[in-house]
């Protein structure tokens, strides 16, 4: 069965998913829909997709539709979503799903009423360099785990990007620093308190943040993400008798892992892959009745708990708090 996408909106994030959705026999993506009908109609025609929709509600209401992939601003994603599976789609929402977990809890718990798949795209989380860091730590390879430390930034100069917009929930910490607070939860599992420090910019959003997150068995992750610093995108893992240390470990470009241990340095291999493709496909699976997604309802309430209490922190000035308040 070939899993028919819909996409809600014109963003340029799309074009990574169409061409992951162009290389895979199980998924097709069969209209777009934008505000703006003219706008819909000249890109499903550039990027050869069968209808366009003037508006989101008409994408919605599409009976040759199966599941809805959400890459509009942050602050439109759980409203869409929800509009998304009372239309009977299933969904894969752009990550940050949301920054308040019980926001995030309520449309599992839709998507559970309705009996829809929902799934929060953290696609660098799908592919094989990101689950072979996992397998690694799993398996000792650098001994018990001890610290992360993750970072991702680059300039951002456009005062209009909506990334530097409070009203569409925009920030460093929810469009980078997110990655990091993913990358380290899946190592060390969810954190028992965390700290945060930002500096604001834009209209009042984080511009940079710093998070410290404390997980059980005394593991520690320190992460930094910004818009005023230059391009960084880096994972080291640290354990009582090694390291892991990934220089593209968000877009998995240039995939590979490097593995320092007493007896020296070794280059571990990473097979290339479209982590787009494969977060895709992982959804598919799971409508079929095949397995459970991979970041299901559990990573998801994890992630946006672990988000509210670091921004939470970062506005009693660092204060340390607790992931459930």
């Amino acid at each position: 069965m070939t899993l028919r996408w819909g996409i809600l909106s014109t963003a340029r994030i799309n074009d990574k998913f169409l061409a992951g959705c162009a290389a895979s026999d199980e998924l097709k993506v069969v209209a777009v829909a934008s505000r703006e009908g003219e706008r819909a109609r000249a890109y499903a025609a550039e990027h050869g997709i069968d209808r366009a929709h003037d508006g989101y509600d008409a994408l919605l209401a599409d009976p040759e539709v199966d599941a809805i992939y959400i890459p509009l601003p942050n602050a439109l994603h759980l409203e869409w979503t929800e509009r998304a599976l009372r239309a009977g789609k299933h969904v894969l929402c752009e990550k940050p799903m949301g920054r308040r977990a019980a926001a995030v809890a309520a449309a599992f718990d839709l998507a559970e009423q309705q009996g829809l798949i929902l799934c929060e795209a953290f696609m660098f989380r799908h592919h094989p360099q990101t689950l072979r860091v996992a397998e690694l730590v799993a398996a000792g390879a650098i001994g018990p785990l001890r610290l992360i430390r993750a970072s991702f930034s680059f300039p951002l100069t456009d005062p209009g990007d909506v990334r530097l917009a409070t009203a569409l929930d925009g920030g460093s910490l929810m469009d980078l620093g997110c990655y990091c607070v993913s990358g380290a939860r899946m190592l060390g599992g969810e954190p028992e308190r965390v700290t945060g420090q930002q500096v604001l910019g834009g209209d009042g959003v984080d511009v940079a943040f710093v998070g410290t997150m404390v997980f059980s068995g005394g593991v520690t992750a320190h992460f930094d993400a910004g818009f005023c610093s230059a391009v960084r995108s880096e994972l080291e893992v640290t354990g009582e008798h090694g390291s892991l240390r990934v220089a593209d470990p968000w877009h998995c470009r240039n995939s590979g892992i490097e593995l320092c241990t007493e007896a020296g340095a070794e280059q571990i291999p990473v097979p290339r892959a479209d982590p787009y493709r494969l977060e895709a496909e992982d959804m598919a699976a799971a409508i079929r009745g095949e397995r459970e997604p991979r970041l299901g309802r559990a990573d998801a309430l994890g992630q946006a708990a672990a988000i509210e209490a670091l921004y939470a922190s970062a506005a009693a000035g660092g204060t340390p708090v607790s992931r459930h308040g």
